[in-house]
């Protein structure tokens, strides 16, 4: 059961102050502080290793969310005439083919706006709580409702908001294009799991993977052993990701199939430079 401890949501659109001063016009939706069930639901066969434990996560700041994933329009509006990058070209689908590099320069172009906002990808943790909303996942025979996915995209993305949004108003969180989050991948328990992770975090860059912002303490074994998920140097081993850890990609795209657009479903079999048609990104931001 998800445990929330959340206020209410609302649902705006960032309004121009002047011509220019924000060309995305992009609409989010507010979410508030609260706990949630991060990781593999009980029962769920189709969960593989590095979606459990299942473990308790505190949020202690609110933040807001894209409503929808960032479009072929807004990207040009924010990066230039002829900038789009995309596979399946339209202007109200979600932009693809944009790698880490290029979405922080739409995020700097953002925060060069200085309205009194930072604007950011979402960690792992806010993503899936927004994701959650409360909610378990839409039942595998309704998720044609919810997402476009292998069996029904005709193998390309589509134009945002088709699809019904989940509790928090949220769409195509399931499906359409994978989004990149912040986070770098790392088993959950590479560290020890306290009871509750405070605003957690993947391995930071150049930490050699340090604990990140999970909680707990050291090895516990005198550094007899390596944690889970390293080995003798230190090194993070899941799916070859290094010291840093490979960068992760949540919700499933539009040529996944249905057991993988789960909510705890984590991608990450490439790195930062990664640019493919069934991957684009939500943008996040908070107060300053």
């Amino acid at each position: 059961m998800v445990s929330l401890r959340a206020g209410f949501l609302v649902v705006f659109t960032v309004m121009a102050q002047s011509p220019n001063a924000n060309p995305a016009k992009i609409e989010f939706v507010k979410i508030a502080a609260g706990e949630f069930m991060m990781g593999c639901v009980e029962g769920d066969k189709d969960c593989l290793e590095d979606e459990v434990p299942r473990h308790k996560v505190q949020l202690t700041k609110g933040f807001e969310l894209g409503k929808y994933e960032v479009t072929q329009a807004q990207w040009e509006a924010v990066m230039g005439p002829n900038s789009n990058p995309s596979e399946t070209k339209g202007p109200k689908n979600p932009v693809d083919s944009v790698n880490k590099a290029e979405i922080y320069a739409f995020l700097d172009k953002l925060n060069a706006q200085k309205d009194g906002y930072k604007y950011r990808l979402p960690t792992e943790a806010e993503w899936e709580y927004a994701a959650r909303a409360g909610a378990p996942d839409p039942p595998r025979d309704s998720l044609g409702d919810y997402a476009w996915f292998a069996g029904n995209s005709d193998d390309e993305s589509h134009p945002v908001g088709l699809k019904k949004p989940n509790a928090w108003g949220l769409y195509d969180i399931l499906g359409n294009v994978r989004e990149w989050v912040e986070d770098r991948a790392a088993y959950y328990d590479y560290a020890p799991l306290p009871e509750v992770s405070v605003d957690p975090k993947g391995p930071q860059r150049g930490a050699g993977g340090g604990g990140g912002g999970r909680g707990g303490g050291g090895r516990g074994d005198g550094g007899a052993r390596p944690p889970k998920g390293f080995d003798a140097k230190g090194r993070l081993l899941i799916n070859g990701g290094g010291s840093e850890g490979l960068p992760v990609l949540r919700g499933g795209g539009w040529d996944n199939f249905a057991p993988y657009l789960r909510l705890s479903s984590r991608y990450y079999y490439y790195g930062t430079d990664l640019k493919l048609g069934d991957i684009g990104f939500r943008v996040a931001r908070e107060t300053r």
